[in-house]
């Protein structure tokens, strides 16, 4: 994970965070996880650095946005 720029997809993401499809889009409704991005009609992502920042809470690390200050 180097790279904060761009967009992640699902499978990408479920590689990161061990949960099923249908545990990660329940927590996307629940706010739990971030809030995915349309780029088309059928593609959905997520930006990297919303991904990273879970990643940073969920491992109880600081995120970038902790950092800064």
């Amino acid at each position: 994970m180097d790279n904060q720029i761009g967009f992640y997809r699902l499978p990408q993401i479920l590689e990161i965070i061990c949960v099923s499809k249908s545990a990660w889009w329940a927590g996307v409704a629940k706010g739990v996880y971030p809030a995915s991005v349309k780029l088309g009609p059928r593609t959905t992502a997520w930006r990297k650095s919303d991904i990273f920042e879970l990643v940073a809470k969920l491992s109880g690390g600081l995120g970038t946005h902790e950092r800064e200050k």
